[in-house]
């Protein structure tokens, strides 16, 4: 016998109800905001994700699935989404068929760091990708998508947590300062923020490990040029004026290299330690630093594990079978078999026995289904052509002649 690999997880049945509900419920969100499905594939050139998530990052240096092909090439099973999207978007000129696009994806990633409740190895991302457009109001519309959804999935109490990294102009001055800062304190910081002091020093912000040894640093908020500052005044404004809960938070920096000015991350505090369901922000020059045109950008990710988290136990209505068919005897079966067909074609939900059950046991299950009818054939009915309809919740019984369109209209 063999189990499931550590960090994998199936999906039974009795889940996949939230599941699809999940996803129902984003799909019908997406298109409230015009949003458009893009499916990108599994894995992906490794070059890619050194480009545009950073050699830096933890993604890159510690979790990446990475393999050799029977071709040579260096592939990766694609550990976030944004980068197979902004790919796509260039190997395909979309920008040259209209200048603005909103795109959605629900896809499998996968990461090699350590399982965890609602943490995987292989795992599922929704995300959104608005292209085309520097406005802050895509910042907020990113933000207003998610509480949508979260408030139609049920999920109360959650908060963005919102901060600005700046832009080319004025980020080199913060950085400057930071690094000026943390100079005194890099015998005090742990490896990961020695190696960042160089490389990538804002990273050290997100570090777990010091993070109270760092509650004094100088503030990017503070270093933001004009053109920073309005953007990020009017992203402000406008979640207070869409009442959406938010927190400023200087700390916030993302854990990608290729964000900008907004990065924000919805927290769910019920969740303890791992409060966090997903975030992302604005990155203006990613798709210019991978080859492309100097288009700007803004999008975010989130873990629907740990949306399913948040959920609880809430229940999914599941939809029952309509009609449920109680053969008795292998005529009958047949009988009913062609029958039953010939409801799911009129689309009707319906069900029968395959195992060879006494009546009692088929009526038993009909009950365990939710079943609302039962079609009851036995020789007898076969003889006279007409079945005993029973609807299951107030016992009434009738005589039905064995024909779809009568029965379709006897249980509507």
């Amino acid at each position: 016998m063999y189990d499931s690999i550590r960090g994998t997880k199936d999906i039974l049945p009795e889940e996949s109800k939230k599941w699809e509900f999940l996803e129902r419920t984003i799909r019908e969100v997406a298109r409230l905001y015009n949003v458009q499905e893009i499916r990108i594939p599994t894995f992906e050139r490794t070059e890619l994700f050194y480009k545009s998530t950073g050699e830096d990052t933890d993604i890159v240096q510690k979790e990446m699935y990475t393999f050799t092909d029977k071709g040579g090439r260096s592939l990766t099973l694609k550990p976030e989404g944004t980068p197979g999207v902004v790919r796509a978007f260039l190997q395909y000129s979309l920008h040259k068929k209209r200048p603005f696009h909103k795109l959605f994806y629900i896809e499998r990633m996968f990461r090699q760091e350590r399982p965890q409740k609602g943490r995987y190895r292989e795992f599922y991302q929704f995300g959104v990708e608005i292209i085309g457009s520097a406005s802050p109001l895509v910042d907020v519309e990113l933000i207003s998508m998610v509480m949508n959804i979260l408030e139609r999935l049920g999920i109360k109490g959650t908060y963005v947590r919102v901060n600005s990294l700046g832009c080319d102009k004025c980020r080199p001055d913060y950085r400057k300062a930071l690094k000026e800062y943390l100079k005194g304190k890099l015998p005090l910081l742990c490896e990961n923020c020695r190696r960042r002091y160089e490389t990538n020093p804002l990273r050290i912000l997100d570090c777990k490990v010091d993070a109270e040894k760092l509650t004094d640093a100088p503030r990017m908020i503070d270093f933001l040029c004009d053109e920073c500052k309005e953007h990020h005044r009017i992203v402000i404004d406008t979640l207070k004026s869409l009442n959406i809960p938010f927190k400023e938070d200087s700390t916030l920096v993302r854990g990608l290299d290729y964000y900008t000015r907004t990065v924000f991350e919805f927290i769910h505090p019920s969740l303890g330690a791992q409060d966090s369901i997903g975030g992302g922000g604005r990155y203006d020059t990613l798709i210019k630093s991978m080859g492309g045109p100097d288009i700007p950008a803004a999008g975010f990710a989130m873990g629907m594990e740990r949306m399913l988290l948040a959920m609880g136990d809430r229940e999914i209505e599941e939809e029952k079978p309509v009609v449920f068919f109680v053969a008795l005897g292998d005529d009958a079966k047949r009988l009913s078999f062609n029958l039953l067909e010939g409801m799911r074609k009129a689309g009707v939900k319906a069900d029968m026995d395959y195992i060879g059950r006494s009546m009692k046991a088929q009526m038993r299950e009909a009950n365990r289904l939710g079943a609302v009818f039962t079609y009851i054939i036995g020789e007898d009915e076969i003889k006279k052509g007409i079945g005993i309809l029973k609807n299951m919740d107030t016992g009434e019984q009738m005589n039905v002649p064995m024909d779809v369109e009568e029965i379709k209209r006897r249980i509507s």
